[in-house]
C-alpha cells in the first residue's frame, strides 16, 4: 500500500483532470445482516422553509467530518467483513444515508430502516417478535435531536441503535429508550468536568451560552443545576438560534453579544455546535467583545469551521473538553486508498452493482456532493475529527451478533437473528476494540473520560494542545496554558473578592456572587471555601472570631495558684489561728470568771466549731466533684450550727434571768452546766437531719457551664433544690435570729461586762452577711461563685471572732484586772428582783 503522502500527491494531480469520482456509491453493499447508517454529509437545508409539498429535501454544502465519520464505518465493516475471527463466514452489509442535521431529513431513511425485509412497507402487527426490518442495528445518529426522534422509532421496534455522538442526558433514560445506546460520555460527565476546571481557576462569576437546540438546552440546564453547589455564579445565560436564516437571528445574535459584554465577565461557556459557535464567535470578533477565556465542547472547538474564522485568535483564549479516544489503526490509509479507487473506472463500475442490489430506486439521499470531493479537501480534517466513537458503535453491534450467533473462532451459523435478539448481548458482556476494552453502563453509555485541549496558535497555525485529564477527576498543565493577558497567566472572573479564610458571604440581593465578607463570631468556624454561613462549634469547643477551627475549651476553677485563691487560703489561715489561738487561751483561763460566763467548755466547742468552719474552705478549691459539691453545703451548715447552738443556752440564760426572773430559779437548770449541752447536741442533732434531708432532696451537683466564659468550661457546683438549700440555711438562720431576740434589748450595769452584746453583734454581723450572699450566690454563674462562697465563710468566723470571742481576749491579756466575779458575774449567780406591779 502507498503511504497517504503519496496517496495525497496523486489526488490533487488527478483531481484538475479527471471526471466526478464514484464516492457517491460507497456508501450501499449488501450482504447478510445490513447495518443503517445515518451521517450528516451536508449541511443547509436548501428548501425546508419554502417547502410546500412532502418532497425531497437536499443540502447544499458539504460536511468533512460527517463524511470521514461514514468512511469510518465503511473501514469497520470492511475490517470485521476480512476479519477470520469475529464473523467468519458472515457478511456484514451497510446502507448510509445523509441526515443533513435535520430531524425531517433524518426520518426519511430511519422509515426506511424499519419496513420488512425486501419490502417497502413496514408491518403494522400486535407482536413484533417474528418481525425482520431492512436492517439489523442503526449506527447514528450524530446530533442528539435527531436521535431523540429517531430513538423513539427504533426502541418501538427494540432494533440496536448506537450514536457516535448524541450526549444528550435525556437520553439515558432506557426506560424510554431502550434500544438506544452510545460509544460517547454523557452531557452530565462533561458538565462535571467544565465546573472542576472554573473551580480550580476560581472563576465564579461567568456567562453561558447554549445553541438552541437538544445538545445545548439540556448542556445548559445540566450546567446551571451543578454550578449552584459550586459557589459559581451566572452573570448571563442565553441560547442562540440555530437557524441563521431566520429573520430574528441576527438580532438575538447581536443582543447576547451585549448583554455579555456588559457584564464584564472574562469567562465564557459555550454549549453549540460548529454552525451556531461560528456565529456568535464572529459576531463578537465584529462587535468588540475583547479577548475572554471561553471554554468549549468538541461540538465545536475542533470543527474546521470554527477555526477557519477570520481573525479567530482576538476572542483571546479557548479552553476545553474533548473525548479521549484512540486513533483507529490503517484508516488514513484506508481513506487515501479508496480515495484513489473511486477514480478508476472498473472499481466504480463494481460498487454501482453491488450499490444497485439494495433497492436504489426506494431513496436516494446519499452523499450527493461527495463525487467532487478529492482526498485534500478532507485531509487536514482526517486526523483531527473522531473516528473511535463510529468504529467501536460498528464493532459493539458486530460483538453481539457474534454472541447472538454462537459463533465460534472458524466458523459462524447462518441463523435468522433478530434484531430485538441482540440487545441482551450488548447491554452485559464486554467487548475489545484495537486492543481497548468497551462496556456500555447502566444508561447504555460510554465513559472514556476527556482531555482539556487548548487552543495553541504558532506562526498562525493552529494547534490542539493536550494540557489536561479528566476522569471522575481533573488534572491540569497550567504551566502548558498561555492566556491571552498580558503575563498570560489566568485572568480573574469575579464579581467579588474571595473571601479569607475565616470569613463568610454575606449575599446582597439575589445574586449569589455578590457579598460582603463577613468575619466568623466568636464560637463559629469557617468551615469550607467561600461558605455562605459559619458553622457554629461543639459545645466542648471554642473558637475565637474570624476562626478556620475550634480547640477544645479547658476548664476553669479556682485554681490554688491563683492570686485570689492565695489571698483567701491566707485569710483562711488567719482565721484558723485567730480561733486556735483564742481556744488555747480560753483553755489556759477555763476556770476564769471571763470564760465560764463566756459558757466555759461551750467555747472551747464553739472555737473548735469556727476552726472547721474555716478550713471548709478548701472544699471550694481546686477542680470540683460531685462529692466535693454535696460536702461543701453539708459542711457549712454542720459547722455554724455547731457555734450557734453554743449560744442558744447562753441566750436562753441571758433572757430568763433578765426578762423572767420568777420562773428563772425553776428553768435555769436546763439550760446552765451540764444539761446545756443536751441543748447543743439536739441542735446538731436535728441539723444532722436536715443535712440527710437535703442530701436526698437535691444535693449540690457539678456543673459544666459552656455559655460564661468564651473560651473555656467552668466547673462550678450548681444547686439542684433551692427548697433543700434553704431547709439547711434555715435552721440556722431561726437559731441565729431566736438568739438575736433573746439578747438585743439586754441591759447590763456599766460596772458589768455585757455578755449579751457580743452575741447579738455576731448575730447582726451574720445575717448582713449572708443577705449579700445570697443575692450574689443565686445569680453569679463565674469562677467567683466559689470565692463568694469562701468570703461568706470567712466573713462568718471572723465577724464571730471580733464580736464575741476577741474582746474577752482582749481583756485576759491586757486588762486582767477586769477578769473577776464581780465584773464578769454570771447572770445565775445574781440575785432576782421582783416582778414589778
Amino acid at each position: 500500500m502507498l503511504v497517504p503522502e503519496l496517496w495525497l500527491c496523486l489526488s490533487f494531480g488527478c483531481a484538475a483532470s479527471l471526471s466526478p469520482s464514484c464516492l457517491s456509491a460507497q456508501f450501499r453493499r449488501p450482504g447478510d445482516f445490513i447495518l443503517g447508517g445515518l451521517f450528516p454529509f451536508g449541511k443547509d437545508t436548501v428548501n425546508l422553509t419554502a417547502r410546500s409539498e412532502p418532497t425531497l429535501l437536499l443540502c447544499e454544502r458539504l460536511f468533512t467530518d460527517g463524511l470521514i465519520w461514514a468512511l469510518g464505518m465503511r473501514f469497520a465493516i470492511d475490517q470485521i467483513n476480512n476479519s477470520s475471527s469475529l464473523l467468519p463466514g458472515i457478511t456484514l452489509g451497510y446502507d448510509i444515508y445523509d441526515t443533513c442535521f435535520e430531524a425531517l431529513v433524518a426520518l426519511q431513511p430511519s422509515l426506511l430502516f424499519l419496513t420488512r425485509n425486501g419490502t417497502t412497507g413496514i408491518g403494522v402487527l400486535c407482536n413484533y417478535t417474528e418481525y425482520q426490518p431492512r436492517v439489523t442495528a442503526v449506527i447514528g445518529p450524530h446530533k442528539s435531536d435527531l436521535c431523540l426522534v429517531t430513538a423513539k422509532l427504533f426502541s418501538s421496534f427494540l432494533i440496536p441503535q448506537v450514536s457516535y455522538g448524541a450526549s444528550s442526558e435525556t437520553l439515558s433514560n432506557t426506560e424510554l429508550y431502550p434500544s438506544f445506546y452510545r460509544t460517547v460520555p454523557s452531557d452530565k460527565n462533561l458538565v462535571e468536568a467544565v465546573v472542576l476546571l472554573l473551580n480550580q481557576f476560581g472563576w465564579n462569576w461567568i456567562a453561558t451560552v447554549g445553541s438552541d437546540d437538544e445538545y445545548g438546552r439540556v448542556a445548559q440546564a445540566l450546567f446551571l443545576s451543578m454550578v449552584g453547589n459550586d459557589n459559581i455564579c451566572i452573570a448571563f445565560e442565553g441560547l442562540i438560534p440555530t437557524d441563521l436564516a431566520e429573520p430574528s437571528a441576527k438580532k438575538q445574535m447581536e443582543d447576547t453579544v451585549k448583554l455579555i459584554n456588559s457584564t464584564k465577565v472574562n469567562v465564557i461557556v459555550l454549549f453549540a455546535f460548529s454552525l451556531p459557535a461560528q456565529a456568535l464567535l464572529e459576531y463578537s470578533i465584529r462587535m468588540g467583545l475583547g479577548k475572554k477565556v471561553w471554554i468549549g465542547t468538541e461540538a465545536w472547538m475542533l470543527s474546521d469551521i470554527t477555526a477557519s474564522i477570520p481573525n479567530i485568535q482576538s476572542i483571546g483564549t479557548v479552553l476545553g473538553f474533548v473525548m479521549r479516544t484512540g486513533t483507529v489503526p490503517g484508516f488514513q490509509e484506508y481513506v487515501a486508498e479508496l480515495f484513489s479507487s473511486v477514480q478508476q473506472e472498473e472499481f466504480c463500475r463494481q460498487s454501482r452493482e453491488l450499490s444497485s442490489l439494495m433497492s436504489t430506486e426506494v431513496l436516494d439521499t446519499h452523499c450527493h456532493q461527495c463525487g467532487h470531493v478529492t482526498l485534500g479537501d478532507i485531509w487536514p480534517m482526517l486526523g483531527v475529527t473522531t473516528v473511535q466513537p463510529v468504529h467501536v458503535a460498528v464493532y459493539s453491534v458486530a460483538h453481539a451478533l457474534h454472541r447472538a450467533l454462537g459463533c465460534t473462532s472458524k466458523a459462524c451459523p447462518k441463523l435468522p437473528i433478530r434484531s430485538w435478539q441482540l440487545l441482551h448481548f450488548m447491554n452485559n458482556l464486554p467487548f475489545d476494540v484495537n486492543g481497548q476494552s468497551f462496556r456500555f453502563d447502566q444508561s447504555h453509555g460510554t465513559n472514556a473520560g476527556y482531555k482539556l485541549i487548548f487552543w495553541a496558535w504558532r506562526d498562525g497555525t493552529l494547534t490542539y494542545l493536550p494540557v489536561g485529564d479528566y476522569d471522575q477527576s481533573l488534572y491540569i498543565r497550567k504551566s502548558e496554558i498561555q492566556f491571552h493577558t498580558a503575563d498570560q497567566k489566568e485572568p480573574a472572573s469575579e464579581c467579588f473578592r474571595r473571601c479569607q479564610p475565616g470569613q463568610f458571604r454575606r449575599i446582597k440581593g439575589f445574586n449569589l456572587c455578590c457579598y460582603d465578607c463577613t468575619d466568623c463570631p466568636e464560637n463559629t468556624f469557617w468551615s469550607s471555601s467561600d461558605s455562605i454561613s459559619c458553622s457554629s462549634c461543639p459545645q466542648h469547643q471554642w473558637a475565637p472570631a474570624r476562626s478556620t477551627q475550634c480547640h477544645d475549651r479547658s476548664e476553669r476553677f479556682l485554681f490554688w495558684d491563683e492570686p485570689v485563691a492565695v489571698a483567701l487560703v491566707t485569710l483562711m489561715a488567719l482565721s484558723t489561728a485567730l480561733s486556735c489561738v483564742t481556744a488555747l487561751l480560753f483553755l489556759k483561763h477555763l476556770q476564769t470568771p471571763l470564760v465560764q460566763a463566756s459558757g466555759g467548755g461551750r467555747s472551747l466547742f464553739a472555737l473548735l466549731s469556727l476552726v472547721l468552719l474555716s478550713l471548709s474552705c478548701c472544699l471550694y478549691v481546686g477542680k470540683p466533684s460531685d462529692g466535693l459539691c454535696t460536702v461543701q453545703q453539708l459542711s457549712h451548715a454542720l459547722c455554724l450550727n455547731g457555734c450557734f447552738s453554743t449560744f442558744v443556752p447562753k441566750a436562753l440564760e441571758i433572757t430568763l434571768v433578765t426578762e423572767f426572773p420568777r420562773c428563772a430559779p425553776r428553768l435555769l437548770r436546763w439550760v446552765t452546766h451540764g444539761r446545756a449541752w443536751l441543748l447543743v447536741a439536739a441542735s446538731l442533732l436535728t441539723e444532722a437531719l436536715l443535712c440527710f434531708c437535703h442530701f436526698h432532696l437535691g444535693p449540690d451537683y457539678l456543673v459544666a457551664d459552656y455559655e460564661s466564659l468564651p473560651s473555656e468550661v467552668l466547673l462550678v457546683c450548681g444547686t439542684k433544690s433551692w427548697a433543700a438549700f434553704a431547709l439547711l440555711h434555715g435552721y440556722n438562720s431561726c437559731l441565729a435570729f431566736a438568739c438575736f431576740l433573746c439578747t438585743f434589748m439586754v441591759q447590763t450595769p456599766s460596772r458589768r461586762y455585757n455578755v449579751a452584746r457580743g452575741i447579738t453583734f455576731a448575730i447582726l454581723i451574720y445575717f448582713v452577711i449572708w443577705i449579700f450572699f445570697i443575692v450574689i450566690f443565686a445569680t453569679l454563674r463565674t469562677v467567683l461563685r466559689p470565692v463568694t462562697q469562701i468570703c461568706t465563710i470567712l466573713a462568718t468566723a471572723l465577724g464571730i471572732l471580733g464580736s464575741y470571742f476577741i474582746p474577752k481576749c482582749y481583756i485576759i491579756v491586757f486588762r486582767p484586772h477586769l477578769n473577776t466575779r464581780d465584773y464578769f458575774q454570771n447572770p445565775t449567780e445574781e440575785e432576782p428582783e421582783e416582778d414589778s406591779v
